[in-house]
This record gives structure tokens, C-alpha cells and sequence, in this order.
């Protein structure tokens, strides 16, 4: 099982889609990187020798944001939303939705499960 970043990659499933685990590398990402290092797409992840691995990880740290660093990233990009208190950051203060949908019907998601407020008498 191929390790990388700290993600361990499922063997059996082709090597372009086993690196979308990885948190911050889509599919589009994954393909520039497997065309960078000339892997084929096909390739299962079982497969890989030590040494694709290993350019696999030395490409993704040295030119893509994955990870850790890009959570810690968002979460300091969300804290400067809440600091300056802008419109995005008192939505996310107030766990409401963030890009402008609207609240009095829908947005479940991000106000988790009704509260029925008053009584039904």
C-alpha cells in the first residue's frame, strides 16, 4: 500500500484515481502529475515501484498545496473572514450559508436539524 502525505492510497484501484484520497488533489491535478512524471493512468496503484512513489510525493510537495497545508490554509483564510468581520465571516460565525442562498426555507445543511420555535396549539 502506497503511502503519501500521510494518506495511504488503495491498492487495487488505477493510481490516477487513487491520488483524488488525497485531500486537495482532484482528478484534473492528478492527471498533470502522472503526465509530469510519465506514469501511465492505468497503472494500479500495487504496481508502483518505491521510486514512482516517491517522484509522486516529491511532485506533489513541491508544486501543489495538499493536505495539511491547505487545510490549515482555509482555516486561517475563514479566521480573516471572521477577524475583519465581513459578510462572509459573520455568516461563517453564524454557521449560516456563505455564498448568498437563502435561509428562510432551505440551508439544513449548515443550520443542522429544525428547531420548532412557539407552540402548535
Amino acid at each position: 500500500m502506497a503511502r503519501i502525505l500521510g494518506v495511504d492510497l488503495p491498492n487495487k484501484k488505477r493510481i490516477e484515481f487513487a491520488l483524488t484520497y488525497i485531500y486537495g488533489i482532484g482528478l484534473t491535478s492528478s492527471r498533470e502529475i502522472l503526465t509530469k512524471i510519465g506514469i501511465d493512468y492505468n497503472k494500479r496503484v500495487y504496481e508502483l515501484s518505491e521510486d514512482d512513489a516517491s517522484a509522486i510525493r516529491q511532485e506533489i510537495q513541491s508544486n501543489y498545496m495538499a493536505e495539511g497545508d491547505l487545510r490549515k490554509k482555509i482555516a486561517m483564510d475563514i479566521k480573516t473572514l471572521k477577524d475583519l468581520g465581513s459578510h462572509r465571516g459573520i455568516m461563517h460565525r453564524r454557521g449560516l450559508p456563505v455564498r448568498g442562498q437563502k435561509t428562510k426555507t432551505n440551508a439544513r445543511t449548515r443550520k443542522g436539524k429544525k428547531k420548532t420555535v412557539g407552540s402548535a396549539s
